[in-house]
């Protein structure tokens, strides 16, 4: 005999008359048990769209205002930079100083060929208001010679400036490490600061040369 004093317990997984699982909610309408679970799926999936979307636009800012990698086309910048080396490029300085190697749209009077990159990457040497020139293979600023200690005894002392260069305000004198071989400066003049697309931080690729710039 069961005892009067409590109600029957229901078999495990029933549920009670007059309790909302059990098929009417609390005004007395109809509803499905399942349907907490499926608005928990779609909000799972919401939440999923959302945080990609807004990687997606993270990524979109990263790449368009503040950083960018960059492969190097050719080996106007050997030994610092050799071709196919990628660098991370910030965007977010774009007043340089000397000795910076820098990412700048190609100028005017440096027109390329169609299959040429429309970026180039070079330093800068000589900055606003200078008079550059070259004795001996050494780069002399305003009359006073420049010491390259980012450049391996190999490479330094075989610059050759023609005539010199003085840079306007505004603008920039830029070399290739390379100067043997580099299209620089001493070729299309000084570059306008408006052409900076930013300056090179990081060296990315390959593993074996991650350095910083």
């Amino acid at each position: 005999m069961s005892d009067p004093t409590f109600p029957p317990v229901p078999p495990s997984g029933a549920l009670l008359d007059g309790d909302p699982g059990a098929g009417d909610d609390l005004d007395g309408r109809a509803f499905r048990v399942d349907e907490p679970a499926k608005a928990g799926g779609r909000n799972n999936l919401m939440s999923w769209v959302v945080t990609i979307a807004i990687a997606l636009a993270l990524t979109f800012v990263v790449k368009t205002w503040v950083f960018q990698a960059y492969s190097i086309p050719s080996d106007s910048m050997v030994p610092t930079l050799i071709q196919h080396d990628r660098v991370l490029v910030s965007k977010l300085n774009t007043d340089p100083g000397r000795g910076d190697i820098i990412v700048f749209k190609r100028p005017a009077n440096d027109p390329g060929g169609p299959n040429d990159p429309e970026v180039l990457i070079k330093r800068v040497i000589g900055l606003p208001g200078e008079t550059i020139t070259a004795q001996d293979g050494d780069v002399y600023i305003n009359g006073k010679k420049l010491i390259e200690d980012y450049l391996p005894k190999a490479y330094a002392d075989k610059t050759v400036i023609q005539t010199a260069i003085t840079v306007e305000s505004g603008k920039l004198l830029v070399l290739g490490d390379n100067r043997g071989i580099s299209l620089d400066g001493r070729t299309f003049g000084t570059i306008s600061k408006d052409l900076i697309v930013g300056r090179a931080v990081l060296r990315i690729w390959p593993p074996s040369r991650m350095g910083s710039l």
